[in-house]
């Protein structure tokens, strides 16, 4: 299933690039990322993830324990993590979006489940993005289901259609032996049929084209999707691809987290850096939850 490839080298880009969130393009050329480092924005211990891993394994954990998948279960372990830091290494909940944050607010005050997710221009933050690979290993899993999933936090149309795009591109990676090029393209033929009456698409056309003439990797779920797949398609391993999504820069957690997910379900668990995995504290735990949930996944063929 490869769901600890997939799974751990998301949180290992999530690590990379979490001391150097909102540094420029500029100042990481300088200083460019090489490994895991610590403290920097958030002051915290190298090897420590944010809230693209928490959500992520808040998502998996509320799963395996449900045994299938629950929207309120899903929204309450976001809450959880949100007010009580679950799912973080050490109790602190130090980084979420805006859009995240005033979803789970609206969660709170008994607002319908799947109408908590900003749906405005300005809510098409990365916020679902980061957190949607775990639904790629869930076989025949329905376009509607991650659009929901989605909606929990990101209800924006433009938000939804990404995270489809980019469980497509992790389904193909699974499933077929080809180029990094070649998924990309047979998930968005995918896309672009399915969604194809849709005004939205006109928003991944630079991913369709393969324009990546003029990246910007901020938090933009657009902007962040063309930084993960130019960063792909411009390498040719795990260890320099998530470096080239870090440094980047801007958001750098999130690009290098997605970058990651994608990179480790290509290239393998094995390609992953055996000293960056040794530096993630809670990384046993991480381990531990990949092989249940992939008990489900098996479970669910």
């Amino acid at each position: 299933m490869k769901i600890k490839d997939g799974i751990c080298g998301f949180v290992i880009g999530d690590a990379l690039g979490v001391p150097v969130e909102f540094y420029s393009r500029r100042e990481l050329e300088e200083n460019p990322v090489i490994g895991i480092e610590g403290y920097g924005t958030y002051n915290m211990p190298p090897g420590t993830w944010s809230d693209d891993t928490s959500m992520t394994l808040a998502t998996m954990a509320s799963i395996v324990n449900e045994g299938e998948i629950n929207y309120s279960d899903i929204i309450e372990e976001f809450y959880q993590w949100i007010t009580t830091g679950k799912y973080t290494q050490y109790n602190d909940t130090f980084d979420y979006g805006r859009t995240t944050a005033s979803a789970l607010k609206k969660y709170s005050k008994g607002i319908e489940l799947l109408f908590c997710g900003g749906d405005s221009e300005r809510d098409n933050g990365n916020g679902s993005l980061m957190r949607i690979l775990p639904l790629a290993y869930i076989p025949d899993i329905s376009y509607e289901t991650i659009e929901n999933i989605s909606s929990l936090t990101h209800r924006h149309k433009r938000s939804r259609i990404a995270c489809v795009f980019y469980v497509e591109i992790a389904k193909s990676m699974l499933l077929n032996d080809l180029s990094i090029e070649e998924h990309v393209k047979l998930a968005g033929d995918k896309i672009k049929e399915y969604y194809k009456d849709c005004d939205e698409l006109i928003h991944f056309n630079r991913i369709f084209e393969s324009d990546y003439s003029d990246i910007s990797s901020g938090g933009y779920v657009i902007d962040t999707f063309e930084s993960v797949i130019y960063s792909l398609l411009t390498t040719d391993d795990f260890r320099s691809a998530v470096l080239k999504a870090v440094n980047l820069g801007i958001d750098t957690d999130t690009v290098g987290a997605i970058c990651g997910g994608l990179a480790g379900i290509y290239y393998g668990f094995d390609e992953i850096p055996i000293d960056w995995i040794e530096k993630i504290p809670k990384i046993d735990e991480v381990f531990e939850l990949c092989e249940k949930y992939e008990a489900f996944c098996d479970e669910n063929k």
